[in-house]
């Protein structure tokens, strides 16, 4: 085990005080629908946005954010969030079928009954990270247990994995798959039982077998009907912030091919996906660049493999202060307990209103980045 650099150790100070001090109190005020039991969308210095419709994958990302909020240091009343806007999603959100339809109206109303795998999978992680705050109680598993049950009656693909959604059941995507497994493993970590780990061992392999590519060693993101990956005039792309994210989650997974594939992916993420020092939104399928735009959540993806990594190979340290940093950049140039979102090729930020849907990247690589400092 090796010290962390006093850098590091200064950055998640930093990190931790804006956290605790400026972002959970703001998200569960300002951020917070009390007449409706429901997160806001999005947030400016004055106070939400207001109009918009809620996506499920906020809904639940606000709770797993405010699960985790008492063990980095929040005083709040973090249980009453979590229960509130679990208890109020699983209420409005809930189809005949078991799975969750993607948008609805402040005050519940369905607005898009079509289900999304990406947002069955946050419902999963919100349901594992609950328990931090409200406790093993059964009902938390036998919830995520029964949406297990329906993905696999709705979704699975005999082959491989799973389809997209309903009724956008192609192309095949990466992203949701990555979640699926974060989730699973949250669950396994938690003694969930055998399921979540068939489950982690399965979606482990799809990314070893299919969705890495052999000849480059990136993940890709788009695919056919036989897991054939599609071409960049078919919209194909690599993404730098998911070879991160999916290096963290491959280096959880048992195995040494998995925790190859995650160095590698973290490498090339490093080679080909960081310009100024910012990770960049896409490249193409042969790693050149196709958009140099950087958003906020790449960052914190590329701050959580390093952290990962520098426990046991100190040259990672320096990707980790860097990450950090430009992490900081995002939160710096707003106002306090706000974010900046997007930062264009020039490296001028856009000015627009903070969206809660990058809470959730911000709190994991905090929580990252104080395991490492914390460990080393």
């Amino acid at each position: 085990m090796n010290a962390a650099p006093e850098a590091a150790v200064a950055a998640h100070q930093k990190l931790s005080r804006w956290l605790t001090a400026e972002a959970l109190p703001r998200w569960a005020g300002a951020g917070f629908d009390a007449a409706h039991g429901s997160f806001q969308e999005r947030l400016t210095p004055s106070g939400a946005v207001a109009g918009d419709a809620r996506r499920a994958r906020v809904q639940v990302r606000q709770v797993y954010v405010f699960a985790n909020a008492p063990r980095l240091g929040w005083s709040g009343d973090a249980g009453t969030l979590v229960r509130t806007g679990l208890t109020n999603f699983l209420r409005h959100y809930r189809r005949g079928d078991g799975l969750y339809r993607t948008l609805c109206a402040p005050d519940g109303t369905p607005l898009d009954e079509r289900a999304f795998l990406y947002d069955q999978a946050f419902v999963l992680l919100a349901l594992a990270e609950s328990a931090r705050v409200l406790g093993r109680e059964p009902w938390l598993a036998a919830e995520a247990a029964a949406l297990r049950v329906a993905l696999e009656r709705t979704l699975r693909r005999g082959d491989a994995g799973f389809a997209s959604g309903i009724p956008e059941r192609l192309p095949l995507l990466a992203n949701p798959h990555m979640h699926l497994l974060e989730a699973a493993l949250a669950w396994q970590e938690a003694d969930g039982g055998p399921e979540w780990t068939a489950l982690v061992t399965q979606l482990r392999d799809l990314a070893l077998t299919h969705l890495i590519d052999a000849h480059s060693g990136a993940l890709l993101e788009r695919f056919g009907e036989d897991w054939k990956p599609l071409t960049a005039a078919e919209g194909q792309v690599v993404e730098p912030g998911h070879l991160f994210e999916w290096g963290w989650l491959l280096l959880r997974c048992p195995g040494a091919e998995a925790a190859v594939a995650a160095r590698r992916l973290a490498q090339l993420g490093e080679r080909h996906g960081v310009q100024r020092g910012v990770a960049i939104n896409e490249l193409r399928p042969d790693l050149t660049v196709h958009d140099a735009t950087a958003r906020l959540w790449p960052q914190t993806e590329r701050l959580k493999v390093n952290a990962r990594l520098a426990l046991t190979d100190p040259r990672h340290w320096a990707a980790v202060i860097e990450a950090a940093h430009a992490l900081g950049r995002y939160l710096d140039s707003a106002a306090p307990g706000l974010w900046r979102d997007r930062l264009t090729a020039e490296d001028r930020f856009v000015d627009e209103p903070a969206p809660a849907s990058s809470f959730y990247h911000i709190v994991a690589a905090i929580s990252e980045l104080g395991t490492a400092v914390g460990s080393a």
